[in-house]
């Protein structure tokens, strides 16, 4: 019997190594079908799930209290399974190399853990080679057992979308890839239990591997063009929204917009290509070029906040600018690689303190690894600039005297509204004649 037949007839288990905005949902969905555990090595978060609680916000409170993985911080519960899945991020380190730590660490823990006739499946992002080359050896050694004949390897990249709830797990396409025929057979119809978009059966591990940096490091590149367009219009006065929304009335325009690209998949996952293409001796032209402009974003709209200030006549340093949002997208608590948080840094150069609002973040989160103190937005008060840095519902939601409650007792001229995302009406904005800039 197939190791397929016996998950779906729960004679053995699927682990999940790594709970986190990826790994979460597919455990979750994987547990609708055959016998999941659930393993993080984050003891707090484990204890916030079985208590019923999503840090995440991708499943919810309500599907986390009804679930019936099982969640747990024991390595030694990984023996009863024979699917593993590890889904730990890949961030990079400050030199903008690739940061291989979580992932060695997972395999070191599955390896520990690993018993014959299994098959692990990676979904971290990860440069061509790191399965075979790195990830492999660690399984191998902690096991004692021996890849192709002890147990099967595969790869199978994350393709989940934080905060979205139309692109969902289920209905986006999953490439899978295996060290062989029969487990990428085999990898294919366990991931064909929940994927109801389907599979995409990739030639190699190395192909797999590459599909997954390649798609986020074209979308970076899209929109550093779009970020150098925003740059260059706003030199000639011209606004990037109207000209986008020109361009897009063709049928072949990509609509891709300015905007600041954080988060753990666009951020990163370029310097990963950009990584091993140097190894190999190719200095990267273009992936890399679009690296460097979205980095330098948080000080372009950093600049723009304080050209703004100075044209509404006031004092810079005495300025009292609100941030709306620190998450690195909407409507999800996510806030690793956040390019807000290099908008904060450009204007304390100026000596601005600015007080950030975001209540889809986690406080607790944020003072860890910002050291900034969110403020609930009913306890702000005369503002002098308000950024509009990520656009969370709860603030589309705002109304124009939500908005004007922020400020301070000023003419609508002298208080400074900046939009990063565009989502502000133009129109309204121009008939209330407050002092505005959009990326």
């Amino acid at each position: 019997m197939k190791l397929y037949e016996r998950l779906i007839n729960k004679q053995e288990k699927i682990s999940v190594i790594g709970l986190g905005y990826v790994g979460m949902p597919l455990a979750v969905a994987f547990t609708n079908k055959v016998d999941v555990i659930g393993f993080d090595l984050n003891e707090k978060k484990i204890q916030l799930y079985k208590s019923g609680i999503d840090p995440t916000n991708e499943v919810g409170n309500e599907t986390i209290k009804e679930t019936t993985l099982g969640f747990t911080s024991d390595e030694s519960k990984l023996k009863d399974a024979k699917f593993h899945i590890i889904a730990v991020p890949t961030p990079i380190n400050s030199d903008k190399t690739p940061d291989l730590a979580p992932v060695e660490g997972a395999s070191t823990i599955v390896g520990r853990n690993l018993t014959k006739d299994s098959i692990v499946v990676y979904e971290s992002t990860v440069y061509p080679g790191v399965t075979e080359d790195i990830c492999i050896p660690i399984l191998e050694k902690e096991s004692g057992l021996k890849c192709g004949i002890d147990f099967k390897v595969g790869y199978s990249p994350e393709r989940i979308n934080p905060g979205d709830k139309v692109n969902t797990l289920e209905k986006i396409i999953k490439i899978v890839s295996g060290i062989d025929n029969e487990s990428l057979e085999e990898i294919a119809k366990v991931y064909e239990v929940v994927i109801e978009a389907g599979v995409h059966k990739a030639s190699s591990i190395k192909v797999a591997e590459a599909a997954k940096v390649v798609e986020n490091s074209q979308r970076d590149i899209n929109i550093a063009f779009m970020n150098e367009l925003a740059m260059v219009f706003d030199r000639m006065n011209i606004d990037t929204k109207d000209v986008i929304e020109a361009m897009n009335t063709k049928w072949n325009a990509l609509n891709f917009y300015p905007g600041l690209v954080g988060g753990h998949c666009i951020g990163v996952d370029p310097y990963y290509f950009v990584y091993e293409a140097e190894k190999l001796g190719y200095h990267s032209q273009i992936v890399l070029s679009g690296r460097k402009i979205n980095d330098g974003m948080g000080k372009f709209v950093a600049d723009a906040i304080i050209k703004k200030l100075i044209l509404a006549n006031k004092v810079v340093k005495q300025s009292r600018v609100i941030i709306l949002g620190i998450t690195f997208k909407e409507n999800t608590p996510d806030t690793r690689n956040s390019k807000v948080v290099d908008i904060i840094d450009n204007l304390r150069e100026y000596g601005i303190e600015p007080v950030v609002v975001d209540p889809e973040a986690d406080a607790a989160e944020v003072k860890y690894e910002h050291g900034i103190d969110l403020v609930d937005i009913r306890e702000v008060q005369d503002a002098d600039c308000l950024v509009l840095a990520v656009a969370h519902d709860v603030f589309k939601r705002m109304s124009w005297g939500d908005v004007d409650s922020l400020f301070g007792d000023y003419s609508n001229n002298e208080k400074v509204l900046i939009d990063t995302k565009s989502t502000l009406d133009l129109s309204e904005i121009k008939e209330k004649g407050y002092s505005y800039w959009r990326l």
